[in-house]
């Protein structure tokens, strides 16, 4: 199979573009600066091509010929406040991607959204469950969309995020402590997608994607500083101060923490449905995958002494 993939040179591109090489599958990634993702190159049937993805002509010539096409294109925080870059990300984009499929006569579809697209008050979520609209009624596409948690594995920007977070501050404030989240490992992720490409029962459908426990986000910054062998105080803060941090944060570059990171936190990232285990996937949990990343051997021991400690 022929497939365009946007946003593969991220995070859960890196995952994803092997398990697909690997099934024999012929991968165009665009990129504006494929000189960035050289690694990507050396996979077998992976081909980067210069692209700009916002461009329609552009758009058109790369999609034409293709079997499929994946759009991972995705943006946790903007350059703004007011959502334009969400909906420019999420929305326009995902628009451009529907006419380019139409006046290329390409049907498939893959779409990586979020977990509760649409609800909630966040930019993110609002202008993902909009992405979500576009694409279901566009009648002449075989869509079916992908709703994950927080993802998590080698290379992720949540735990590593925070162990580098911790390895430097002898505290931490933390907005939205009590916030419910149910990670999902990138590896997971990617045999479902890879599964659905191929199954036309998920045609038309959401497929919701998360780990087996929920945890709060407490418990997630303390396990991996358990994880990384460090002691730190974790300061839970109340949601006025969560709200106002989110405000200073808005205007600090590159955005640790914004406004609609706050908004986000706000909607529980927990479901009680899981597509996983219609593609006979037993979800795999964080505490036998992080350890192995985060620090190895030494890191797996120190987890377990905390579990000791935790059940006495």
């Amino acid at each position: 199979m022929r497939i365009v993939l946007l946003g593969a040179t991220g995070f859960l591109g890196h995952h994803l573009l092997p398990e697909l090489s690997a099934a024999g599958h012929e991968c165009i990634v665009l990129s504006r600066y494929p000189p960035g993702c050289r690694e990507l190159t050396v996979l077998p049937n992976v081909e980067v091509r210069r692209s700009d993805i916002y461009a329609a002509e552009q758009l058109q010539k790369h999609i034409g010929g293709a079997d499929a096409v994946i759009n991972m294109v995705g943006i946790l925080n903007e350059r703004g406040r007011k959502g334009e870059g969400f909906n420019t990300a999420h929305v326009v984009l995902v628009e451009k991607i529907i006419e380019a499929c139409r006046a290329c006569n390409v049907r498939r579809l893959l779409q990586v959204s979020a977990l509760h697209a649409g609800k909630g008050s966040s930019y993110y979520l609002i202008s993902k469950g909009k992405a979500e609209e576009r694409i279901l009624a566009a009648e002449h596409l075989d869509s079916t969309i992908f709703q994950p948690s927080v993802i998590f594995g080698e290379g992720d920007s949540f735990f590593n995020r925070f162990a580098g977070l911790l390895k430097v501050a002898p505290f931490l404030p933390l907005a939205c402590p009590d916030s419910k989240l149910q990670p999902v490992w990138v590896g997971d992720v990617v045999v479902a997608m890879a599964r659905a490409l191929a199954d036309p029962d998920t045609i038309g459908q959401k497929l919701i994607m998360v780990g087996p426990q929920e945890y709060t986000l407490r418990e997630l910054v303390e396990f991996t500083a358990c994880v990384c062998g460090l002691r730190r105080k974790i300061i839970g803060l109340p949601d006025s101060m969560s709200r106002l941090q989110g405000r200073v944060m808005d205007f600090v570059p590159g955005k640790p923490f914004s406004s609609d990171n706050y908004r986000s936190l706000q909607t529980d990232n927990t479901s009680g449905e899981n597509s996983l285990w219609r593609f006979g996937i037993t979800p795999r949990s964080i505490e036998a995958t992080v350890p192995g990343y985060l620090g190895g051997a030494a890191s797996q021991r120190r987890l377990d002494k905390c579990r000791k400690r935790a059940d006495e």
